[in-house]
């Protein structure tokens, strides 16, 4: 609530300052008006006030529309994205429970990341949120959304797995204009890869083929054209990087974030954003700090055999 209040608490203002310069204007106006003649000073007054407010009713009243017909992602808009029962959103959760407990967690990462390097945080996390949802056209062909069930892509050929990879962000593009998300967040889904490999498929297939072209296991999306995205492409490639780790030592969950990114730095996939190299070591130490927090070893608790050498204890008196 306190993040609604602060990012509302601007607007609200804007919308009063609007609303005084509009009256003023008004006022103004209608004050030749009366000095003329045309008119009594009173019709004036009650004329320009009722303008004013009238005017300012009919604004708040067509912003969403605009919102959605232009594409404007603002703060409300956003705010509204975030929330977990917006349709879309509430549809990844139910039938891609994995995607959707990965992009939290990338949005956590990202939003963070937002807040080091000066971008803007909101539309990072929200562009995180909804940056894997093209997924929602096929959950079970990725890994996250397995539970343990069989894996189709052991049936498949790897060009075939490929393919089915990259359609997840032409599937997102897809469903995020038919819900008529902001441009600003279509751009991420667009860009969160880039053209990068899928180097799992690639390297399955070059070992039955040496004759493979690299080319046919990249994305065929756009580079990261903004801090945001460029944001998201590295916490998406981190976490899905560190919950791989079978062991995630804090040394090594440092290692695999610095890994992860130095490859996208190498393959230019970051050429084109505005993210420099003070950014990305600065993204690079903030991203290990939290994914070292978030993937610590937990202390086993005792059980049942713990329990057993104790279980009468607490029917005997106390020795005070």
């Amino acid at each position: 609530m306190r993040e609604i209040d602060a990012l509302n608490r601007p607007m609200v203002r804007r919308v009063v300052r609007a609303g005084f310069l509009g009256a003023g204007a008004a006022i103004g106006v209608m004050v030749l008006v009366a000095v003329s003649g045309l008119a009594e000073w009173w019709v004036v007054l009650l004329g320009a006030v009722l303008g004013s407010m009238l005017g300012s009713l009919v604004g708040r009243a067509l912003r969403p529309i605009g919102e959605r017909f232009f594409g404007i992602a603002t703060n409300a808009r956003l705010l509204e994205l975030a929330n977990p029962s917006y349709p879309l959103l509430r549809d990844l959760i139910v039938r891609a429970p994995g995607t959707y407990t990965h992009s939290v967690v990338t949005a956590y990462l990202a939003e963070a990341g937002a807040h080091v390097v000066g971008a803007n945080a909101l539309l990072t996390r929200v562009g995180a949120y909804y940056h894997d949802v093209g997924k929602l056209m096929r959950p079970e062909f990725f890994f996250e959304n397995l539970c343990g069930g069989q894996n189709p892509h052991d049936k498949a050929r790897p060009e075939r797995s490929a393919e089915i990879i990259h359609q997840h962000v032409a599937d997102g593009v897809s469903l995020a204009e038919d819900y008529h998300l902001p441009s600003e967040v279509i751009a991420i889904i667009e860009q969160h890869h880039g053209t990068s490999l899928v180097r799992y498929f690639y390297r399955k297939a070059a070992e039955g083929d040496a004759s493979i072209f690299e080319a046919d296991f990249r994305y065929h999306g756009r580079h990261p054209q903004t801090k945001e995205a460029g944001l998201v492409m590295l916490a998406d490639s981190a976490e899905a990087a560190v919950r791989a780790l079978r062991t995630p030592r804090d040394d090594e969950v440092e290692s695999t974030v610095r890994r992860v990114i130095g490859e996208r730095l190498s393959d230019g996939q970051l050429d084109e954003s505005t993210l420099t190299t003070a950014d990305i070591d600065r993204l690079a130490e903030a991203f290990s700090r939290m994914l070292i927090s978030m993937y610590h070893p937990r202390l086993e608790y005792p059980g049942e055999s713990h329990r057993s050498e104790h279980v009468d204890i607490r029917h005997q008196p106390s020795r005070a």
